[in-house]
């Protein structure tokens, strides 16, 4: 039972990261990796995630999805995937996972859809959706932070949204993704961020960082979304 369960559980990662949509890489990987003035727009972003509900399973993220406006296609969902520059993952179960991100795009309208995770811990597998709905636009050439997104995965009560798919049944109940929902918000820690950004991508030492906090996390319309999905 347990191996269909981490078979099944495989099979939906692998879906989430190669099926739907681009796969994309985040700029400042390598430390010889150059930006100039003009370079498409990247925004930086930090994200801390948690699991309180079942704290011996705390996901670990494996992509930040972004859609263009109007997403219809596999090449109008982009799937930002972790390097080791953005992982800042720890063995506390207390305190969760955090995450340094970069996206490069080009100008447009966007919306940062999620973040999908995996949370493990043998033999069983299993996989987080943290919503976030947040529009963004992508117009000058820049580096734009924002804002610091800290999402905690505690018990699900009455119909609120699922902290990950339904199944595989057992696993997704073990690690509490069915059984949970996420707390999400959004703050402002540029201070402390840029000096985080700056001192880890050698690109970002001396160039101007501008601010651009996305709005506060809105719980309804990812209820809504959650519910017509």
């Amino acid at each position: 039972m347990y191996r269909n369960g981490l078979l099944a559980g495989v099979m939906v990662l692998s879906a989430i990261l190669g099926g739907c949509a681009t796969r994309m890489k985040m700029p400042f990987e390598n430390d010889s990796d150059p930006w100039s003035e003009k370079s498409k727009p990247v925004f930086l972003m930090t994200f801390n995630i948690k699991n309180s509900y079942r704290t011996s399973f705390q996901p670990t993220l494996l992509v930040a999805n972004i859609e263009k406006q109007g997403a219809k296609a596999s090449e109008d969902r982009l799937n930002f995937t972790m390097d080791e520059k953005a992982r800042e993952e720890t063995d506390d179960a207390t305190k969760g996972n955090s995450y340094l991100l970069r996206f490069e795009l080009e100008p447009g309208s966007y919306e940062i859809r999620g973040f999908t995770s995996m949370a493990r811990g043998f033999p069983v597998i299993g996989s987080f959706f943290t919503p976030l709905h947040a529009p963004l636009e992508a117009k000058a050439p820049g580096i734009y932070y924002l804002g610091q997104v800290n999402a905690t995965v505690r018990e699900r009560k009455d119909n609120e949204f699922k902290a990950g798919p339904s199944v595989p049944l057992i696993d997704q109940a073990v690690v509490g993704a069915s059984g949970g929902t996420f707390d999400v918000e959004v703050v402002d820690a540029y201070t402390k961020d840029e000096n985080r950004f700056r001192t880890k991508f050698p690109a970002l030492k001396s160039v101007p960082i501008t601010k651009a906090v996305l709005p506060a996390f809105d719980r309804a319309k990812a209820q809504a979304w959650w519910e017509a999905n």
